[in-house]
């Protein structure tokens, strides 16, 4: 296992370095001028002051030299300085990564777990009512964009059925202070998790429901009831152990998706996370921003693909590190 986990380690560096030489490629090759941006943002600047700009930051070396540098300093944990928030970019991901992580796992979680309920629930009777309105519900689910659907529960939350919040982490006049003020941030936390989650939810209970159909025709199974175990232990003991792995699989493989479907979840309700820092960093053509929340997205992808594997081998014994 020892030797496992150091390869596997090893084989993340090499997939985390090379996402990061492809990141800095694609976004200095994207057209726009960051130099420009900040020009039209403070209402104008002198040509000599553009050319120092671009000197300070580097932009005016050849590409690979600026490459080598950023590499260099990425490998010393410097990740730059922020063009437009004037701040390092190191500060700025910290700041900002709790939100992001408090709304990622949150709808992970409310997807995994009620996904899978509704797909070990469908799978009991697939041809009953129950079944049929489940799969009714994942399809909707899973047809529906997340900007619409964080769109359409602001136009519901915000006007006919004005309960609960629709922009922002806590209340503006930030009068909730210890458990009032962390009841407040689950107040504005909960229709940012329902649109992310909704997605993500329909297809965990889509992928529940066929597993463990495919899990309770099994030879095990039938043995199992046949030594007169309860239907109750049959479902929960034997058959979801199994159904439940390829719903892990999915479950870390997706979290690059939720983290990009983030971004667009944060910027409809305002959420100050990371997703909101590099949509407002693209806007802006701030390069080291945008590489900075590019490189720890890519980090915590990576981890997760090997928790997932872990935990993979965990929940089927069949599987030996060898």
């Amino acid at each position: 296992m020892p030797r496992y986990i150091a390869s596997r380690l090893l084989q993340g560096l090499a997939l985390v370095l090379a996402v990061v030489i492809l990141n800095f490629v694609l976004v200095h090759a994207a057209p726009g001028d960051p130099v420009e941006t900040i020009a039209g943002a403070s209402g104008g600047m002198s040509p000599e002051l553009m050319a120092q700009l671009r000197t300070q930051y580097g932009l005016d070396r050849p590409l690979p030299v600026q490459l080598g540098v950023y590499l260099g300093k990425v490998l010393q944990g410097d990740l730059g300085y922020s063009y437009f928030f004037n701040l390092p970019v190191t500060s700025l991901i910290a700041e900002r990564v709790p939100a992001t992580l408090l709304l990622v796992l949150s709808s992970v979680l409310l997807a995994f777990l009620v996904g899978t309920a509704l797909g070990v629930l469908s799978s009991r009777k697939p041809n009953g009512a129950l079944s049929q309105f489940i799969t009714v519900l994942s399809m909707v689910g899973f047809a529906a964009p997340v900007f619409w659907v964080g769109i359409m529960l602001v136009i519901l939350f915000a006007s006919i059925l004005p309960i609960l919040p629709v922009a922002g982490m806590r209340s503006v006049d930030g009068s909730g202070e210890g458990i009032a003020g962390v009841f407040d941030v689950l107040h504005h936390l909960v229709l940012p998790t329902v649109t992310l989650g909704l997605v993500y939810l329909a297809q965990y209970s889509r992928l529940a429901r066929s597993s463990m159909l495919d899990v309770l025709g099994a030879d095990f199974i039938r043995t199992a009831r046949a030594k007169g175990l309860a239907e109750r232990v049959v479902l929960y003991k034997h058959a979801l152990r199994n159904a439940l792995l390829p719903v892990v699989t999915v479950l870390g493989l997706q979290f690059g998706n939720v983290l990009a479907g983030a971004i667009l979840v944060e910027t409809v309700f305002n959420w100050p996370g990371l997703g909101r820092l590099a949509f407002d960093s693209v806007l802006r053509r701030d390069y080291p921003t945008i590489l900075g929340v590019l490189l720890f997205s890519s980090i915590v992808v990576v981890v997760m693909n090997q928790l997932t594997d872990l935990c993979y081998r965990l929940i089927d014994p069949r599987i030996k590190s060898s």
